[in-house]
């Protein structure tokens, strides 16, 4: 008998009721019924169960199924002792080959861990912080954050309380999940109300009724696990005749997996004909999300009331003691999540209230983004105005230095000698004398002299008038 299968959907922990349990042997006649295949010999579909760590899960059930010894110890091991952690002690005798190959599931999923971890950092933007991983892989409690290395019996002990832990959370976060979606869907229809004037608002509420009455409008939905709801399996998709229902033939009928067990994808898969009766995906009054809502509570019910071991599985002696009930007999009729809100008023109150202050909250970060974009702008314009100022001053500096004209050369006069002028030469006017006669010591320079005018007295001596009163001058 197969038992990966049930990990998939359960957990470790499932393992002793497949290898305890066989199949009753039934006779089917074969003039009604088609004998099922033998799928013994076909591998089985994984199902994910809806854990971040399936996967793990599943590589760590699939070795140590390959070891005969833990084979051995979970035929003769109780649920409560599996557990208790007993059962994970048994590790210690199992082979080196498969130890061998737990050790590198492990460092495989520490080092996935640590990828995910550093990969989350990078999306903050930490990039520049360092990373305490070890910290940060506390919050895995599925394995031995410790010890990154080997496989232990810690190891397999926490993969057990984890895993059977997390599956029975699992639903109850689904219906979480499912009233969150309803209160925001109910919300955005009475916000999208308010946008309305009163003509549109009293039209849109109509179409709303209208769609209502649409979908509750449906064929009668029989109790699931019931005779009746199995009878119409058995007619309606096993194409045989309702008279001849036989509890034995259903079950290994619709044991997909031949394993003995109806799992949990095997027990909702009965429900799909009552949800055809209430949801077409073509209808525009039919949710698909709601639909999923609905196979989820039908698998709870009948669990709560067949599974008596609490296992996550129906075996056929369960099924067969629960089709002898009077409930299976004689249900009460089924009511539907339209008869049945997902949320009361208080918590529509509380989300509406949880929702406003989210709000209030965005737009107090918005504005607080808005005045830093503002202060930014601001201080980006008065960098970009000392840039412009910057950029001018050295503009100018540019400018003088390409306008800057040469001093002249510099001249070395000896004596009382005038210097040459530097230039054209002009002739003197009409009047005018060459003074260069009358000083043998001057260099005769034609333009010099004809800047010279005729009255020219010798400037070594003061002249007459320029002389205080009293004063005479000297010989």
């Amino acid at each position: 008998m197969s038992w990966r299968q049930i990990f998939h959907t359960s957990c470790l922990v499932l393992l002793v009721q497949l290898l305890c349990l066989e199949a009753v042997p039934i006779s089917l006649d074969k003039t009604k019924v088609n004998q099922p295949e033998d799928k013994a010999s076909e591998p089985s579909p994984s199902v994910d169960t809806g854990l971040h760590y399936d996967r793990y899960l599943r590589e760590v059930i699939d070795f140590l199924e390959k070891d005969q010894h833990f084979r051995e110890k979970l035929h003769n091991t109780d649920m409560e002792d599996i557990k208790m952690g007993k059962l994970a002690k048994e590790l210690d005798f199992v082979s080196h080959h498969v130890r061998t190959q737990l050790d590198e599931l492990k460092r495989q999923e520490v080092s996935r861990l640590r990828t995910l971890i550093k990969a989350k950092q990078d999306i903050e933007g930490g990039n520049d912080m360092a990373v305490d991983h070890q910290a940060l892989l506390k919050q895995f409690e599925y394995l031995n954050h410790m010890n990154p290395h080997t496989f232990e019996v810690v190891d397999l002990d926490r993969l057990i309380k984890s895993a059977t832990n997390d599956l029975e959370n699992y639903d109850k976060e689904r219906h979480e999940e499912f009233k969150k979606y309803e209160m925001t869907k109910d919300h955005e229809r009475r916000e999208h109300l308010k946008t309305l004037d009163d003509g549109g608002r009293k039209k849109e509420e109509e179409h709303y009724e209208e769609m209502k009455k649409k979908h509750a409008d449906h064929p009668k939905v029989n109790h699931p696990g019931s005779q009746n709801q199995f009878k119409e399996v058995w007619e309606e998709a096993d194409g045989l005749d309702p008279e001849d229902f036989d509890p034995k033939t259903f079950f290994k009928l619709h044991d997909s997996n031949g394993d003995g067990f109806f799992d949990e994808q095997e027990l909702e898969a009965l429900f799909t004909k009552e949800l055809e009766k209430i949801y077409d995906p073509t209808n525009e009054e039919d949710d698909m999300v709601e639909m999923e809502e609905e196979r989820l509570r039908m698998r709870e019910h009948v669990m709560s009331e067949v599974d008596t071991n609490k296992d996550r599985l129906v075996s056929l002696e369960e099924f067969l003691i629960a089709t002898k009930k009077k409930e299976f007999l004689e249900p009460d009729s089924w009511e539907t999540l339209e008869q049945n809100q997902a949320y009361t008023d208080e918590e529509m109150r509380e989300f509406e209230e949880h929702l406003t202050q989210q709000e209030e909250d965005l737009n107090q970060k918005a504005s607080d983004l808005q005045k830093q974009r503002d202060e930014l702008e601001r201080q980006q314009e008065q960098l970009n105005s000392q840039k412009v100022e910057l950029q001018q001053a050295v503009e100018h500096m540019e400018r003088l230095k390409t306008q800057k004209v040469e001093p002249p050369p510099e001249v070395h006069v000896e004596g009382n000698a005038i210097p040459e002028p530097r230039g054209e030469y002009h002739p003197l006017p009409p009047g005018h004398q060459d003074m260069s006669q009358n000083h043998p010591g001057m260099k005769q320079d034609n333009h010099f002299q004809n800047q010279i005018p005729h009255n020219t007295q010798d400037l070594s001596q003061p002249r007459l008038q320029d002389l205080p009163p009293g004063h005479q001058a000297e010989p």
